[in-house]
């Protein structure tokens, strides 16, 4: 999905590799074969500098975050590849959570971009939809909410023991990324913003939610706002997918709804990510999660990093080779160069192989045109 705002726009980038754990070490590997396929022809130098920060290291070391990171990232980096974070010999996700939250947070990487588009039209559990009808992107609240861990226990493992966890939002927060749909809308030319919060229930936090977007449309008349509680959102999503270009939500309710939107556009295998501050380092990451279950059997899709890696390229501002990208996956899908997972046969890094070719040619085809 188009019109990620750019980083640089040059002819060159320094990219933090992150591959991570279980799956995400496989497919990291094949999506950056693809960046390099369709760097080459274009003389645009990609430099990849791989970082192990996975659940090994974490349990060698005791490191997860390292000292001066997130400073490394901010002024050395373009932007971060990341794989997946998660191992079964780490219970707590302790590094998981110290990392990509870390640097969530560190970074301000206030928007969470997860853009929803049916591929091919076998993939979606719905009835008689096309792939035209299900192109939306969501954008989700990233530095605030549920997440920020403000809370405790109180007579924690007794039988009166009380939980508290704090829901965050700042007007700030809440105004920034709520403009950033708008600013995005309008980028792309679509014309329906919907806001979704919860604010018949949580009076205080969404109450904030409810004013800020209030106000903030008035300077979008040219777009068609509206609100939703997040229960009528995702009914919503189901019964009519067509009815909505962009969403704007908080925290919580975007990280539940854009693997909802993933489900209905063929899964989470194929569902891409952006944690962005616009014109700073930014992270890109698929959706799908580690899956220790799935490593090392060379079954891992490596489609949703390739995806992943086209809202990379985007973002700094390399529009020709993201499309060639996405040519690519298409390709792929329609002709069922696929993992089982997507009802093919083949090992991740002959996807990663046929995906790297195609998008080479993918590109000089736009360049012939």
């Amino acid at each position: 999905m188009p019109g990620i705002p750019l980083r640089n726009g040059g002819p060159a980038a320094r990219i933090a590799v992150i591959p991570g754990d279980g799956i995400g070490a496989e497919v990291t590997p094949q999506a950056v074969k693809v960046l390099k396929a369709v760097a080459a022809p274009a003389r645009r130098p990609l430099e990849f500098v791989e970082l192990d920060w996975s659940a090994d290291k974490y349990l060698r070391q005791n490191v997860s975050l390292p000292v001066g990171a997130v400073e490394m990232m901010r002024d050395e980096f373009d932007a971060i590849l990341f794989g997946a974070l998660g191992d079964p010999r780490v219970p707590s996700n302790q590094h998981a959570a110290d990392i990509l939250l870390g640097l969530r947070f560190k970074l301000d990487l206030y928007v969470n971009a997860r853009p929803v588009e049916l591929l091919d039209n076998r993939l979606t559990p719905l009835r008689d939809r096309s792939e035209k009808e299900l192109r939306l992107m969501i954008f989700r609240e990233n530095t605030e909410g549920l997440y920020v861990g403000v809370g405790g226990f109180f007579k924690k493992g007794t039988p009166d023991e009380i939980a508290v966890q704090e829901d965050v939002n700042s007007r700030k927060g809440v105004e920034r990324i709520i403009r950033y749909a708008f600013e995005y809308a309008r980028q792309q030319g679509v014309k329906r913003v919907c806001m979704s919060d919860k604010s018949n229930a949580m009076i205080f936090a969404h109450d904030l939610w409810q004013r800020v977007f209030k106000e903030v449309r008035q300077e979008y008349t040219d777009i068609d706002s509206r609100h939703l509680y997040i229960d009528t959102l995702v009914m919503e999503l189901v019964r009519d997918p067509s009815q909505f270009d962009v969403i704007v939500t908080c925290n919580l309710f975007g990280d539940i709804i854009s693997d909802l939107g993933a489900q209905l556009a063929g899964g989470l295998g194929l569902a891409p990510s952006g944690n962005i501050h616009p014109g700073k380092t930014s992270l890109f990451e698929p959706v799908h999660g580690s899956a220790p279950n799935l490593a090392g059997k060379g079954i891992a899709n490596p489609l949703g990093s390739v995806l992943t890696s086209a809202m990379m390229l985007e973002f700094l501002g390399w529009k020709p080779e993201a499309a060639a990208l996405r040519t690519a996956v298409r390709a792929a899908l329609r002709e069922n160069y696929a993992t089982p997972d997507l009802g093919g046969d083949k090992h991740t890094v002959e996807v990663g192989d046929w995906l790297a070719t195609k998008s080479a040619e993918a590109l000089a085809q736009q360049h012939y045109k």
